[in-house]
């Protein structure tokens, strides 16, 4: 029978860390799965999963400290005696020692990004969360540079004991269309057009508020692209009513469109211009590398793992976090300018084709669990 992996994580909802698992569990052959959710598994997520033997547990934690899950999920990994435990980030890890008490051979964990209320790795305390349970850790998967070095001078994980390996995007799934597409129900589908858009989470991290008040800005300076810039944020949550606000305040909400959670991304994605990316925190970003594959022009801030993925002047541009005026003056840039930015997509898509291929993450990881596996070989 094939090993069994078990990926353990906060939850299995939309998001990029979650995107990245799905992308794994499809393409990594001689293996089995199993998704355990510290949270719960969304059901319409769950169906992204293509292969049908995959089991999904929710242990939907009540208020309170995750240690007291540690039996319950000693008792699921008995039950379902995995050969592999990857968890991912900080809350996952904290269950790690139920995989050393059920006696599971191989113990792996992943950092995918920062925590939300330690966006610069800096908090004691989740340096200490992460140290204590480093014992029970046999190796780490760190999906940036930048925070393999937290890993290493922070956690003091040995660097034998750290792999780097990148998200990978589908560039099947997201292709270039050379020229943009018209998107299902969306008032901007005109050509004559520039759309900047972007695509998450609307959560205080990804900071979509800041992208309202960097186009606001663009158009208050330059008050003639009115006539052709517009702006797409697709997603849910918080941020969503606070955006809609401020463009509302601002008489441009008739210059956006906000529609809420789309589940067809490599069709929204081609519907776009430019895609942008103001977030406060990021590990290595999904949505940065769909953009890229699709041929769009990224505008990032630049932190975590977002430099890796983002060259200034050649797939698109970095500008520091939280400086509205950077950002809007590269989005009136690139609305004035649309054949430089149509230029930077074409070197985003080619950058993606060659260093962030899928097929290279999961290669990397299946030799990463073959190896801990087989220590011997």
């Amino acid at each position: 029978m094939k090993p069994l992996v078990l990926h353990l994580l906060y939850r299995f909802d939309t998001g990029g860390l979650e995107n990245g698992v799905v992308n794994l569990i499809n393409r990594l052959d001689g293996y089995r799965h199993a998704v355990l959710a510290i949270d719960h598994c969304a059901p319409a997520f769950c169906e992204r999963v293509q292969r049908a033997d995959t089991e999904f547990i929710s242990l939907r934690k009540p208020p309170g400290q995750t240690v007291k899950l540690l039996p319950r999920v000693v008792r699921e990994l008995r039950r379902l005696q995995p050969a592999v435990v990857h968890s991912r980030n900080l809350a996952a890890l904290e269950l790690q020692p139920a995989a050393w008490w059920a006696g599971v051979p191989v113990r792996l964990h992943g950092e995918h990004g920062r925590d939300t209320e330690d966006l610069h790795g800096l908090s004691r305390r989740h340096q200490w969360m992460r140290r204590v349970n480093r014992p029970f850790v046999q190796h780490w998967v760190a999906l940036s540079g930048e925070l393999e070095s937290y890993l290493g001078e922070r956690v003091g994980v040995p660097p034998e004991r750290i792999t780097r390996i990148c998200n990978g995007v589908d560039t099947q799934r997201f292709q270039a269309p050379g020229r943009r597409q018209p998107i299902e129900g969306s008032p901007f589908n005109d050509s004559a057009l520039f759309l900047f858009g972007t695509v998450g989470r609307m959560q205080p991290v990804k900071a979509q508020t800041l992208l309202v008040q960097a186009f606001i800005k663009a158009l208050q300076s330059q008050p003639a692209l009115r006539e052709r810039a517009r702006l797409v944020l697709i997603g849910d949550g918080p941020l969503r009513a606070q955006c809609a606000e401020l463009l509302q305040s601002a008489d441009m909400a008739h210059l956006a469109w906000l529609p809420g959670e789309r589940r067809d991304v490599p069709q929204l994605l081609q519907g776009l211009d430019a895609f942008v990316l103001p977030s406060l925190g990021e590990g290595i970003s999904n949505t940065i590398l769909e953009a890229m594959a699709t041929g769009l022009p990224v505008l990032a801030a630049a932190v975590g793992g977002n430099p890796e993925l983002v060259q200034t002047d050649h797939t698109g541009a970095l500008v520091p976090a939280g400086d509205v005026a950077a950002f809007a003056r590269v989005m009136a840039a690139w609305a004035r300018e649309p054949q430089t930015a149509q230029a930077l997509g074409v070197a985003a898509r080619l950058r993606a084709e060659q260093q962030f291929s899928l097929d290279t993450m999961v290669q990397t990881y299946d030799a990463l669990y073959a190896r801990a596996l087989n220590p011997s070989n």
